[in-house]
């Protein structure tokens, strides 16, 4: 077994890999030990450096295991005294008793440490049996105590349980504020924390670099001096920010009365020391808060009741199903639970999607906390018609859209049917790979200085973006808000996390989540000094004498911040929480943080979503979201830092193989985000540590989730699309969505494992040596073809063309660009309106000065995203560009009869 590679201390984005393999590496180990008659004077070299490295990997655990009640640091050092004893059985016990827990129950460690004899006294009485099967949890205890009082306040907590009690946990006790920092950020585990006032500061063991790098840009420099009071909120607020589905409490002995008013929004419950009965409850409960899932739990009793069915839906209870003599198999195959969980019932226990009052309404009450929002709401046929419920409820006929070309097809339709005027924006292309990347900031603001520059700025209601984009890039949500904010106070934002649903669940992604967002600014307009810079700000954007705002090139060039009294934050966040999170397909949810939400939007916001709500919603679609969000908020810390850290292990890998790096490139940061766009220059950010990670998403417009890996494949001569569906799927089984001409997008998740990541590594060499042995058996002629297919794959193909603009009469007016896609579809409906042209007669007539208008949404797949809309003109530049596509799928054209267009009427037909 080869060396764990250990630094002295873990980062949070690598420490549950290195844990598990160090204690794995020492069992190992202690097998081969005993065989050494004396390891450190009679061993040979080989002996003698398995013994070292013992030795390191025990100060490794010895330093992270500080950080974790079971199996603790106390363990370490006992295995540490066997091993130097030279008593390796005993120490191999101690390493099993660590181990059989992480393959027992994936990496969490055995709900109890015992010695294998099973009449055997346990190692640690507190520890529950081995035979408990409740969920387990660790509880942090910040305050600088003796060990003497570390194990006296264990042991009285330990002493509150009862079997009866729904959960089980352990106490660890840290003594000082970056040690509870530390330790919440590299234990999962954990769900809550006791504060006691005696803690000290600084952390008497020495992090690694990157770690006291993340530490001081989060830790007030000046703490050390705060009073008690003050200390103990600040802790709370930075725990707060690492980790807010934590529960917090306070123990102290005098003066909680005091700190009652200003820690009620920090703190679960405040308690003296001696109520800790009290405290156990608490702690119990606020897990089972969480815990807690009233729809799942009600569709669990339902099906458990007996029943009978005179009402819609045979299948339910199974009826149709059990009795058949020719689909029993389906009842065999997906399980008598999911037939009798089947219902049309709205009512004994259940409730109703369209006007939730009991159980639905509770479960969406638990996502919006979990989430962020104000609201939240269940939706079960995916975000394309999230998309639609959002768009419909904000946009009458007439309001202006400034929308990413982009963006997924459903906006594109969601605008048409709402008759919304659009003004599209394009994100900065990618031509080398055949895909875009995000909206600058920049041009967000131009057009909307456009608008104020032709006195139409009132009629721009809603910006819509997606964040983060299929490829993973990741807006900065704060600064674009803020900055359009500051231009139109009363913007609409509609932001698609259909791919970002797990952002809330990290430190670092949730910063760029627009839940998340909405909350730093609605704090930040509370804030006295943020208010003074935006007053201050604002009198040098415009004339004291005129009030006219100065010239649109200051505003440009000039980090905007709107006026906190005028301002309103209206956003909305619509995402596939099935897509990133554990849900049924279709499961997705609106996420809406509307300060005008209830006097402004609610009605509408309720006959939209009445309008693409079916009313008979998959119950078990329900269901799933509802345990969804219950597994975010207890292990979605945890998860989604192995999902970045499995996707950059496989970069790693691709970029030190030797005949890995010859076929494949994991495309970087600097290539998927030009440069005038970062401030940082990390090729890719986490692979430098948490602390990197954080520098870039705090300071770059635009980053990429290192979850996402864009694999080059141009050197195979293979093309995605080829690449995805005969190399991957059919013959490896490796799933895939999204392929450029020369790119295949892979992306981790929470459910991505170390065998599944491994197998992925070992398909690409396979396909690596593949390529090498065909490439050695091909006579000149083929070698030379298949050279030049590889120089068309890495060469730059025609580039990714513009929105081009809409014809004239389906615009607005000439200044501003916004068209009117509901005329020009609906235009269509008119006998005589369309024809179409294959593509030459379409070139020769573009190429003749003729404005040709597209009839339809024209999107090939990929890149995914329409390249024609309704009403839009057909330029050379689109023609080009489809004729270089290299794709087996286009929505919207008829290879036999070719492109569908408006003809020229002397009527047009509005909207219907």
């Amino acid at each position: 077994m080869s060396k764990v590679d250990t630094d002295q201390y873990a980062t949070p984005s690598n420490v549950w890999r290195l844990r598990t393999d160090a204690w794995e590496y020492l069992g190992y180990a202690a097998k081969q030990l005993p065989g050494m008659a004396n390891p450190d004077t009679g061993a040979n070299a080989v002996e003698k450096g398995l013994l070292d490295e013992v030795r390191r990997q025990l100060r490794f655990l010895e330093s992270v295991e500080t950080y974790w009640a079971v199996p603790g640091k106390a363990h370490v050092l006992e295995l540490r005294t066997r091993i130097e004893e030279g008593d390796f059985a005993a120490a191999l016990t101690l390493i099993e008793t660590v181990t059989r827990g992480f393959t027992r129950f994936r990496h969490e460690l055995d709900e109890k440490l015992t010695d294998p004899d099973p009449d055997a006294e346990p190692l640690d009485p507190a520890v529950p049996a081995i035979a408990d099967r409740r969920p387990r949890f660790e509880v942090l205890v910040i305050d600088d105590v003796s060990e003497t009082m570390r194990e006296e306040l264990i042991a009285e907590m330990a002493g509150q349980r009862r079997d009866s009690d729904a959960f089980t946990y352990q106490i660890n006790v840290v003594p000082s504020l970056e040690d509870a920092l530390i330790a919440v950020l590299l234990n999962p585990t954990i769900q809550a924390c006791i504060l006691r006032p005696g803690f000290t500061v600084p952390t008497r063991h020495r992090p690694s670099e990157d770690l006291r790098r993340f530490l001081d840009n989060l830790i007030d420099p000046g703490v050390s001096g705060y009073a008690p009071r003050k200390r103990i909120l600040m802790l709370a607020d930075n725990l707060n920010a690492l980790r807010p589905e934590l529960d917090l409490y306070l123990v102290a002995d005098v003066s909680i009365e005091d700190l009652a008013g200003s820690s009620n929004k920090r703190f679960a419950r405040l308690f003296r020391r001696e109520e800790s009965m009290e405290l156990h409850l608490s702690l119990l409960g606020g897990v089972a808060a969480r815990y807690k899932t009233p729809f799942f739990d009600a569709v669990q009793q339902h099906s458990r009741k007996p029943a009978a069915v005179f009402h819609a839906l045979p299948i339910s209870r199974g009826g149709s199903v059990v009795n058949s003599r020719w689909i029993k198999d389906m009842g065999e195959f997906y399980g008598m639970n999911l037939l009798h969980a089947e219902t049309s019932a709205t009512s004994g226990g259940l409730d109703s999607l369209l006007e939730p009052r009991s159980t639905i309404r509770d479960a969406q009450v638990l996502a919006a906390r979990a989430f962020g929002a104000r609201r939240s709401y269940f939706v079960t046929n995916g975000t394309s018609t999230a998309n639609k419920i959002v768009h419909q409820s904000i946009l009458a006929p007439g309001d202006v859209v400034i929308a990413d070309r982009n963006c997924h097809k459903s906006h594109h339709y969601a605008l048409m049917l709402a008759g919304a005027q659009v003004a599209y924006v394009d994100a900065y292309p990618l031509d080398e790979f055949s895909f875009y990347g995000a909206v600058p900031l920049k041009t967000l603001k131009f057009m909307l200085l456009d608008y104020r520059r032709a006195g139409r700025l009132d009629e721009v209601k809603m910006i819509t973006l997606t964040n983060c984009t299929f490829d993973g890039i990741v807006y900065d949500v704060e600064r674009v808000m803020e900055e359009c904010l500051a231009i139109k106070p009363d913007l609409v934002f509609l932001w698609d996390e259909a791919w970002f649903a797990f952002a809330g669940f990290h430190p670092i992604y949730r910063r760029r989540t627009g839940m998340a967002a909405a909350a730093t600014l609605e704090a930040n307009f509370k804030d006295p000094a943020y208010i003074a810079r935006a007053k201050a700000q604002r009198a040098a954007l415009f004339d004291p004498a005129t009030g006219e705002p100065a010239d649109d090139e200051v505003w440009l060039s000039t980090r905007l911040l709107p006026d906190p009294e005028a301002a309103r934050l209206r956003v909305y966040a619509t995402q596939s929480t099935h897509k990133t999170l554990t849900a049924l397909r279709q499961g997705s949810m609106i996420h809406v943080y509307d300060q005008d939400f209830s006097h402004l939007n609610e009605v509408t916001f309720k006959a939209a979503y009445m309008t693409h709500t079916s009313t008979s919603p998959n119950y078990q679609i329900l269901a799933s979201l509802d345990i969804g969000r219950r597994q975010a908020v207890l292990e979605g810390y945890e998860l989604v830092q192995r999902q970045a850290y499995l996707a950059q292990s496989v970069a790693q890998m691709v970029a030190r193989h030797p005949l890995l790096k010859k076929y494949f490139r994991v495309l970087s940061t600097c290539e998927l985000i030009p440069e005038e766009y970062r401030e940082t220059r990390r090729p890719m950010p986490l692979r430098d540590g948490i602390s990197a990670m954080d520098e870039a998403w705090r300071t770059d417009e635009f980053v990429v989730d290192p979850s996402r890996l864009t694999l080059h494949i141009g050197n195979t001569g293979v093309d995605g699309d080829t690449f995805k569906h005969k190399y991957l799927m059919d013959l490896h089984g490796i799933q895939v969505n999204k392929t450029s001409r020369n790119t295949v997008l892979f992306m981790t998740n929470i459910g991505t494992s170390r065998s599944a990541v491994a197998y992925l590594i070992d398909v690409l060499v396979k396909l690596a040596e593949h390529f090498e042995t065909e490439r050695a058996d091909m006579g000149p002629a083929a070698l030379a073809a298949c050279e030049r297919r590889v120089a068309e794959l890495v060469s730059t193909p025609p580039p990714l063309p513009d929105f081009s603009r809409f014809a004239d009469r389906f615009r607005s007016g000439a200044d501003t660009i916004d068209g009117d896609i509901r005329t020009a579809y609906f235009t269509t409906y008119k006998t005589g309106s369309c024809d179409y042209l294959m593509p030459r007669e379409l070139a020769e007539r573009v190429r003749a000065g003729d404005e040709v208008v597209s009839a339809g949404f024209v999107t090939p797949y990929p890149p995914g995203f329409p390249i024609l809309v309704p009403g839009q003109v057909v330029t050379k530049d689109i023609l080009s560009y489809m004729e270089a596509l290299d794709t087996r799928e286009i929505h919207g054209f008829d290879a036999a009869l070719g492109y569908r267009i408006i003809n020229d009427l002397p009527t047009e037909v509005s909207g219907a």
